[in-house]
């Protein structure tokens, strides 16, 4: 059975801690072995010149590895970060930010994705990063 949004939206309220709330993440799609999620612009989230943190993007793609490893495995089950990258290409300003998680490895114990973090009004890419999960349940 495929993993609806509304469904990805509960894992997400259910299971992350109230500062990654805070960020407004949204699951925006579900595909096989991939998750795209929205964070919301928000002033709140900008830096001195106005671009998104980097540790708002970095927060969104840890994030959006755990959704993406969900609907693939059909449901939540415990697993930490063991490693993640993320480099940056350009700031955003002003608008919201897609995060695409691709899986590119699920095995038993271990999740590998790279994750691409777009500009929801050009299209341009902002950052990306690769995560490295073990799967604990």
């Amino acid at each position: 059975m495929t993993m609806t949004t509304a469904e990805a939206d509960k894992i997400l309220s259910a299971n992350f801690a109230p500062w990654v709330l805070d960020l407004g993440l949204t699951v925006e799609e579900l595909g096989d072995g991939r998750a795209t999620l929205r964070l919301p612009w928000s002033d709140r989230l900008s830096r001195e010149g106005g671009g998104l943190s980097g540790q708002a993007l970095m927060a969104a793609a840890d994030t959006a590895t755990v959704i993406a490893v969900s609907a693939a495995r059909g449901g939540y089950g415990p697993m930490t970060t063991v490693q993640q990258s993320t480099s940056f290409q350009r700031a955003v300003t002003g608008s919201d930010v897609l995060i695409e998680a691709v899986l590119t490895k699920l095995g038993r114990r271990m999740a590998f994705a790279d994750i691409t973090m777009t500009d929801g009004s050009t299209g341009e890419l902002a950052a990306r990063a690769s995560t490295v999960y073990a799967l604990l349940g």
